[in-house]
């Protein structure tokens, strides 16, 4: 099939919500330029942003071990901001989920940062057969967001320790730089736990007694971005200052001895074989488009560069086939059951039951709160 790619950046019909104007230019540029241009500030505005937020930080953290709580999973953007801290005067609670995923590289990555800036680590580790259970049922489901098993517990446990600490600020990774752009065709959030528990409902097979989910109000605060609805405040600080990922990159290999791990995301052994194996062949999204159209807006590469790339293969035949037999072997399955997974049909969000209507009624809100100059 061929598919129409936007002028700007690399977007495509594989999007089947996709738009373009009357220059070929996409709804994906157009958006993500607005979420830029309001919320990105690589410029002495982010600067002093940023210093008032760390003073706010430190002073709610007085009296305390740790004044702030960074997750992180030895991937590029938690590690970086994990780095940053310690020049911010920071004292955070260092946490590592660990899902059953993790890869060899991700672990040494923890390890070696941690150990130069003199960081302790703490880990909270998903019980595996729940997780495994889990991850069966959502493969069930044929939806397009397989990583929502592993999304969902990091964001639920990150949050609960949190409050659990008696902490105010969770220090998240995010950025606008490389995720200003992701289809809602591609997936659907990890954070709806209403849907989480009817997919495991239906096609579960033990019950989760660990498997930590997020209330109904911790999912509006933080997926609805309503942060007065819960007492811990999620904040992106590297959205206050250049990102530059190349050479946050450079400067973590030289200085920590940190190892690129590949593509974005990958030092999960699941999602990397999911983003690049599961989501290509079974939907035909390519979730590197979303990436390096982030990367293409936010000017921190170009278009002929983002094409190049796109030529690249997804996985050499080598890695995919070792990749492929340990995630079938971790979750159980014969070659013909997973013949069988990718051979179902697709199915969206709408196919089960969540919380979206809840979340469209929570944006309307949001905005007349805007105008009245009242946003939360």
């Amino acid at each position: 099939m061929e598919y129409r790619i936007c002028t700007r950046c690399v977007m495509d019909t594989s999007d089947p919500d996709i738009r373009f104007d009357a220059d070929g230019v996409c709804n994906h540029c157009t958006g993500a330029s607005l979420r830029l241009e309001r919320f990105y500030f690589p410029d002495e505005r982010g600067s002093a942003k940023l210093e008032r937020l760390t003073d706010k930080i430190k002073q709610s953290g007085r009296g305390k071990e740790f004044d702030c709580l960074i997750g992180i999973s030895g991937g590029l953007d938690s590690s970086w901001l994990t780095y940053k801290s310690k020049d911010w005067g920071l004292r955070p609670f260092i946490f590592h989920v660990d899902a059953g995923w993790d890869s060899e590289v991700a672990k040494a990555n923890i390890e070696k940062i941690l150990t130069k800036l003199g960081y302790p680590l703490f880990t909270y580790t998903v019980d595996w057969e729940e997780m495994r259970d889990l991850q069966r049922a959502y493969l069930e489901s044929s939806l397009s967001n397989q990583d929502v098993p592993q999304d969902h517990v990091f964001f639920s446990v990150l949050y609960n320790k949190t409050k659990e600490l008696g902490l105010k600020y969770w220090l998240s990774g995010s950025n606008l730089v490389s995720e200003s752009i992701l289809p809602s065709a591609w997936g659907q959030s990890a954070m709806d736990a209403k849907q989480l528990k009817a997919i495991h409902r239906r096609f579960g097979q033990a019950p989760l007694h660990t498997y930590k989910t997020l209330r109904f109000h911790e999912w509006l605060s933080f997926h609805g971005n309503f942060p007065l609805l819960s007492p811990v405040i999620s904040l992106t600080p590297l959205n206050l200052m250049p990102y530059n990922v190349v050479q946050a990159r450079e400067t973590l290999v030289r200085e920590v001895g940190w190892q690129d791990y590949g593509r974005k995301h990958s030092e999960s052994l699941f999602t990397k074989f999911f983003q690049n194996y599961y989501l290509p062949k079974k939907f035909g999204f390519d979730k590197r488009r979303a990436h390096l159209s982030s990367l293409i807006v936010a000017g921190e590469t170009d278009r002929a560069f983002a094409l190049k790339s796109l030529c690249d293969p997804l996985y050499d035949d080598v890695s995919l086939q070792r990749d492929k037999e340990t995630i079938l072997s971790k979750l159980g399955y014969e070659k013909v059951d997973w013949d069988r997974l990718m051979n179902l049909p697709n199915k969206s969000v709408h196919d089960y039951p969540n919380w979206e209507s809840y979340l469209k009624i929570g944006i309307k809100v949001k905005r007349f709160l805007r105008r009245l100059g009242l946003d939360t």
